[in-house]
């Protein structure tokens, strides 16, 4: 082991060898756009895998970590050679977002860690569903239950949505509880008045 590995490894680095030289795995890591949608992050082998294989085409748009803005996978000349990595910038005034819209400046990818909070709504759904509604409470339960993994993967939109519906679904099996509740209360009140 060479003196500037040990050295990296002291520090906590997380990196590899590639040729000869410390590369940081968070390089080797890629984000990719397919049909307006952003995927990833995966190993730079991955990627190459799907472009040979026509899963990623090569107007598709690709990003790692380093880079000034989203190219299309024809021009990530690291890409299409294993043992390269080019950390050059694309041409100036070339800047686009995945859909493919340019963009006066730059914005990484979303991770789960960008410091979005996605609310899930769990703990409200199961307690409605124990308390109010049963029938109601489960679709809430359910969507609850998606947010986070949802937020894991980086589908920020996806996440939103199921809150959303967590939230609806949860709003209508209180209430339905709540009508039941005051309806059950009002028929006990009618019927000790009248004798039944």
């Amino acid at each position: 082991m060479s003196a500037g590995k040990n050295e990296a490894s002291r520090k906590g680095l997380d990196r590899w060898r590639q040729d000869d030289r410390l590369i940081p795995r968070k390089i080797m890591e890629w984000y990719y756009a397919k049909h307006g949608k952003q995927e990833g992050p995966v190993p730079v082998e991955r990627l190459r895998a799907m472009i040979a294989s026509g899963e990623v085409g090569p107007s598709d748009l690709v990003w790692r970590e380093g880079m000034p803005e989203w190219i299309p996978a024809a021009r990530a000349t690291e890409l299409s050679s294993p043992g390269s990595v080019d950390s050059s910038p694309p041409d100036e005034g070339q800047q686009v977002t995945p859909a493919g819209v340019a963009q006066p400046g730059y914005e990484p990818p979303l991770s789960p860690h960008a410091g979005q909070h996605v609310p899930n709504y769990l703990v409200p759904s199961i307690l409605v569903t124990v308390f109010c509604c049963v029938p109601l409470g489960i679709p809430a339960i359910v969507f609850a239950a998606q947010v986070d993994g949802l937020v894991a993967r980086g589908d920020m939109a996806g996440a939103m949505q199921a809150s959303k519906k967590a939230r609806m679904w949860t709003w209508i099996s209180f209430g339905t509880g709540l009508g039941l509740g005051l309806l059950y209360v009002l028929f006990i009140a009618v019927a000790g008045a009248s004798g039944i």
